[in-house]
């Protein structure tokens, strides 16, 4: 079948849609994009004025399901009924991801994991970009790899792959894959099954040889355990906080050690090949970023860049909103936005990285959390919760007992005088919410963005 005619059908009229429908229509194919939403107006200009066919608001099957091919929004579950009426028509259905990297001969660097992977991502990008190379940013840090494609002006490409985006990858050859961790998380997508999600991540693996590179955290369980059941040509290079003969990289808050030419099945590190890179003038704090400085630090390293370079770009670097962000000071009250930390390990790491006293701000759509995990980290430090959601019993069982004083609020503006008012000078105002935000806010950036404007709006009243 030529592509003039194969039938392409996206679903899904967002970034990761739009940009695969401008890719597959440059390259000759009959495109029809399909959007059971309204599309948004940015994405709507775009196919109008690409002269690409779609409907918004409903799914016509009978268009769909003449497709060659479908791609997929990874935000629509292979349980939606459209996917499964494709899939018993023997319909091939792929992702944006998976449809990109075959137009394309750049090296693709791709980072996933539970946590960390949004900050891992920009800092490999950084420090690449910072080395002189020609490199693209996409995935779900917001960019369409497939629309970066059209021009494909990038030797190499460094994307942020969600366990949505990999459900979708059948051919495509990460060159060099990280996962930074894995623990509990979108289980509801995986028939609460851990052991799917683990499944899910780990097919950045899928196609590797033994030019490729498998970069990972040696100190995820749930990782270890995984490795029992896998087989891979790549070369492996784990990093651990704690140094041993079997790990590429380790280190702790003022310096990481780095081997990018490990060979995991040979015990010990040649002194010749060792990096140690300086970490007390990095912008990046705690030691959830140290793991994530290791990764990118080992995906650099790999690609010759030096020590000095990395160096240079920790202090430099500019980190995404909502990941452990300073949003204000009021009456000596330090006000940290983490938005962006959805799950319990996030949150357990933003609890850990603050050494004073907190008033923590969580709550929200829970993703069935187990908060017991976070008991040993709040002991002695969080002085009170204040439950920012709809449905909150739950967090308030979970923490009775554990948490001298639990308030609960469902608006913005309340919630932080609510802290203000339980906080003292010299104490931290935490947003980490261990929930998905989609009871009060349309998603964590919105979340963040709130708390971030309603608290300026206070202090400059105040």
């Amino acid at each position: 079948m030529t592509e003039q005619n194969k039938n392409i059908v996206i679903l899904g009229a967002a970034e990761s849609g739009v940009g695969a429908a401008l890719l597959a229509a440059s390259k000759g194919f009959q495109v029809f994009v399909s959007d059971t939403g309204s599309i948004q107006e940015v994405f709507k200009n775009k196919l109008l004025e690409n002269k690409i066919a779609f409907e918004e608001g409903k799914h016509t099957s009978e268009k769909i399901l003449s497709a060659s091919e479908i791609i997929k929004s990874p935000g629509i579950p292979d349980k939606a009924e459209i996917i499964k009426a494709a899939k018993k028509a023997k319909i091939p259905v792929i992702s944006e991801i998976e449809f990109a990297g075959r137009y394309t001969k750049a090296k693709i660097i791709g980072i996933t994991g539970t946590n960390g992977k949004t900050t891992t991502t920009l800092l490999t990008f950084h420090l690449l970009k910072k080395a002189g190379l020609r490199v693209g940013l996409a995935g779900n840090i917001g960019n369409s790899f497939a629309e970066l494609v059209v021009k494909d002006e990038f030797d190499f490409y460094v994307l942020e792959l969600s366990s949505f985006q990999l459900d979708g990858i059948k051919d495509l050859k990460i060159d060099i894959g990280v996962i930074t961790n894995i623990t509990p998380d979108h289980l509801d997508r995986y028939e609460y099954k851990i052991e799917n999600y683990v499944a899910s991540k780990f097919r950045i693996i899928r196609n590797m040889d033994r030019s490729c590179t498998f970069i990972y955290g040696e100190d995820s369980e749930l990782i270890q355990d995984a490795l029992f059941d896998v087989d891979t040509d790549a070369q492996e290079l784990p990093f651990s906080l704690e140094e041993s003969e079997g790990v590429a990289a380790w280190g702790n808050l003022n310096r990481i050690t780095l081997d990018p030419h490990f060979d995991i099945s040979h015990d010990g590190h040649q002194e010749s090949n060792l990096l140690s890179v300086d970490l007390t003038k990095s912008v990046l704090k705690g030691r959830h970023n140290v793991y994530n400085t290791m990764a990118s630090a080992l995906v650099a390293a790999k690609l010759g860049i030096s020590a000095r370079v990395i160096e240079d770009g920790l202090q430099d670097f500019q980190n995404a909103p909502h990941r452990m962000e300073l949003a204000g000071v009021w009456d000596g009250v330090t006000f940290i936005n983490d938005s962006k930390a959805t799950n319990v390990d996030s949150a357990w790491y933003a609890l850990d990285a603050i050494k004073n006293p907190i008033v923590w701000i969580a709550g929200g759509v829970d993703k069935g959390n187990n908060y017991s995990d976070l008991y040993k980290v709040i002991e002695g430090k969080v002085k009170a919760l204040v439950c920012l959601g709809v449905e909150n019993e739950k967090l308030i069982n979970a923490f009775k007992g554990k948490i001298p004083v639990i308030q609960e609020s469902k608006n913005v503006r309340e919630c932080l005088q609510l802290c203000k008012d339980l906080a003292k000078k010299g104490d931290v105002v935490l947003l980490s919410p261990c929930c998905a935000s989609f009871d009060l806010f349309k998603n964590y950036e919105d979340r963040g963005n709130k708390f971030k404007e309603e608290l300026k709006k206070l202090i400059q009243a105040n």
